[in-house]
């Protein structure tokens, strides 16, 4: 992780204290800190809009209003954040997006696409719709993953032990890939397969042996388990195993199925999203 960067997503509600423990932990490593402070504007009201010859241009003026508190209370969180940053003595810089809702995704995922990672902010989680748009446009929109539920940053700094939810699909293996400076710095790595298919053209006769192979050729002390899921969900198996092991993180791929399919009917990723109590890795 030393020089990594990191990519720290908030919202201008963003508790100082909360960043001042993640710069600590940043700064210990040490890794970069590239602040992105989101908000969202209304949809611009285009049909209440004149087009010249048959209107005037006038904007509504509510609209401007909320679009000119907005850009206010970022300047001030920006402000805030650089003197943090120089506070703190991390190396760093603060970017902003104030955009309609549907622009957030693409704007996340273009910063993201220099970053090593991107860390989601808490503060996030007080508008749904904000929050799910961030990370999909972590995992969707960018090469990195995202790193959720992790107020202080520490599993970010020599955690003992990460658990890798396992499975032989290919967005578990970039999800490994992703985090392989994690999984290398960690104590212990679990590699860890629910339910697995036990076959040749499935997991394999022996699910997990294979990335445990890979991973110890970087250094990690690595231990493969497997699970029956005993009549609960993948999602709650997972979180139960991990706290059951001690874990610091949990990495695993995301959207095995389609974002519509989790959407209707629920799925592991979903699971993992909403949940507030485990830090998790997600890669795509």
């Amino acid at each position: 992780m030393i020089n990594n960067t990191v990519l720290m997503v908030i919202g201008k509600d963003a508790s100082k204290d909360v960043l001042a423990r993640q710069f600590e932990t940043l700064r210990a490593m040490p890794a970069r800190a590239a602040v992105l402070v989101v908000a969202e504007v209304p949809n611009f009201p285009y049909y209440a809009v004149g087009i010249p010859p048959y209107g005037s241009i006038v904007l509504p003026a509510d609209w401007q209003e909320e679009m000119t508190g907005q850009k206010k209370a970022i300047a001030a969180k920006e402000e805030e954040i650089e003197a943090l940053l120089a506070e703190h003595d991390v190396s760093g810089e603060v970017m902003t997006v104030v955009c309609e809702p549907a622009m957030v995704s693409e704007a996340v995922g273009r910063r993201a696409m220099m970053c090593d990672m991107a860390l989601v902010g808490d503060d996030l989680r007080a508008s749904e719709a904000l929050y799910s748009k961030v990370v999909h446009g972590v995992l969707l929109q960018s090469p990195v993953g995202a790193v959720l539920n992790a107020a202080d940053a520490a599993p970010l700094a020599a955690p003992a032990c990460i658990m890798v939810a396992w499975n032989s699909h290919l967005n578990s293996a970039s999800a490994v890939h992703q985090a392989l400076p994690l999984l290398k710095s960690a104590q212990k790595v679990i590699i860890a397969s629910i339910d697995p298919v036990m076959t040749e053209q499935s997991d394999g006769e022996d699910p997990g042996v294979d990335v445990a192979k890979w991973l110890t050729h970087h250094g990690c002390n690595v231990e493969v388990q497997q699970f029956p899921s005993g009549g609960m969900s993948v999602g709650e198996c997972i979180l139960a195993r991990a706290k059951e092991a001690g874990a610091d993180l949990v990495v695993m791929g995301s959207y095995g199925h389609s974002r519509a399919r989790e959407a209707i009917f629920g799925g592991t990723t979903r699971t993992m999203i909403e949940q507030t109590s485990m830090p998790v890795f997600l890669g795509h």
